[in-house]
């Protein structure tokens, strides 16, 4: 991994509604490997990007989504 690579990690957790499997919460997890004076700037990007997301939008109100952020 370089310096500037984001990978990520992803877990869905379903539950059944009536016989269907939905997704209720998805859990992602980001991994990224950044130098330490751009660390702040990568908080606050990701305490900010769920609200400019298209998918966390969209699903917003129906899956709860969930973040983290890693540094390695």
């Amino acid at each position: 991994m370089e310096e500037g690579d984001l990978t990520s990690q992803v877990r869905g957790l379903v539950a059944k509604n009536g016989k269907v499997l939905v997704i209720r919460r998805i859990e992602v997890t980001y991994r990224l490997k950044l130098g330490e004076e751009h660390r702040e700037a990568a908080e606050r990007v990701h305490e900010l990007h769920a609200d400019y997301c298209p998918v966390a939008k969209t699903l917003s109100g129906c899956v709860e989504i969930e973040t983290a952020l890693e540094f390695v």
